[in-house]
């Protein structure tokens, strides 16, 4: 058998914690964590840490969060680990040159899509919105370009006609929330061993992304999250199910927001105007779209919580309602 590698792990969501912890009890020793510094969020706007940073120090792992790794102090840091090869998952600093080439063997990537298909930052939730069939983890070997390395490995997945980006952060009452996120976060985990260990044993053989076929997921903005009715019902599901669980749906009604966390377009027909609600019951919000029902079934009123449409139903009557305008 091969030697273990020695290695430097950068990564910073939730996304990024098992394959944290799948090379902490790997045969490779981890040496250090590199994950983005601790910022204030949620409403409290207190200090947190990353999910990446709670996982490094439950396993009493070195943590470095360095603003930037564009200085010479910043590469100078990484370089006394003398770590043969460094694991970034979704770190969300940009790695230059100079880090690039510190580890013996450089750095390797695994990214959320099928290379070169939908590089950049939000690749879980484009797929979805374009209504791919299918998707999966590329195992890619870095460079100085937009996730253009050479491709060591990659696994197929199906996605699945109600599986939303994820990961899940509803409570209360759970409907079914398949999470795109989660499937390929364990599918990440396991790709990367597989591809560590080829490039130990001097195996692992790197391909050229093909030329054709590249598409750049772009990040996420808010505004994109607000729903025109005139769509298709199809086609605003997709949107619903890429923007879970942020920004979230939105639409308005009665002069607020209206946040739809979970839709499905439903088999019927309707002459109504898009975005009128044309009937209630306890499945959901049945809304006319440009072509097709949607039934909201799972929504959020302003200032409230997400909650069943059913439950929403008990105190609110949005029949005849035109969402949106």
């Amino acid at each position: 058998m091969s030697q273990p590698l020695s290695l430097i792990f950068a990564g910073t969501p939730e996304f990024s914690v098992p394959a944290l912890k799948a090379l902490i009890a790997s045969r490779h020793r981890v040496l250090a964590v590199y994950t983005q510094p601790d910022r204030k969020a949620g409403r409290g706007q207190q200090v947190t840490m990353s999910a990446v940073k709670q996982c490094a120090l439950s396993n009493q792992l070195p943590v470095e969060q360095p603003p930037t790794l564009k200085d010479e102090a910043a590469v100078a840091r990484l370089a006394q680990y003398s770590a043969d090869l460094m694991i970034v998952v979704a770190y969300g600093l940009l790695l230059p040159k100079t880090v690039l080439e510190t580890p013996r063997l450089g750095c390797v990537n695994i990214h959320a899509s099928l290379l070169p298909r939908w590089r950049g930052a939000a690749p879980i939730q484009r797929a979805i919105q374009a209504g791919d069939k299918e998707t999966g983890v590329t195992i890619m070997q870095m460079d100085v370009g937009l996730d253009t390395g050479p491709m060591l490995l990659e696994r197929v997945i199906p996605i699945g006609p109600r599986e939303f980006a994820g990961p899940d952060v509803l409570s209360g009452p759970r409907l079914e929330r398949p999470s795109l996120h989660d499937r390929l976060s364990a599918l990440g985990a396991k790709a990367i061993i597989e591809a560590i260990d080829e490039i130990a044993a001097g195996t692992a053989t790197p391909r050229a992304q093909p030329q054709e076929g590249a598409t750049y997921a772009s990040k996420i903005r808010k505004e994109e999250a607000l729903i025109d009715w005139t769509k298709s019902a199809v086609e605003i599901d997709r949107l619903v199910r890429a923007f879970n669980p942020w920004p979230v749906a939105e639409t308005r009604w009665n002069g607020q927001q209206l946040r739809v966390w979970e839709a499905s377009p439903r088999d019927i027909k309707t002459s109504a105007a898009p975005g009128t609600v044309i009937a209630t019951n306890a499945e959901g919000i049945d809304v006319a779209t440009g072509d097709g029902v949607l039934q909201l079934t799972c929504v959020q009123a302003a200032g409230r919580k997400a909650m069943p449409a059913a439950d929403f139903l008990k105190s609110n009557r949005p029949e005849g309602a035109v969402l949106g305008a």
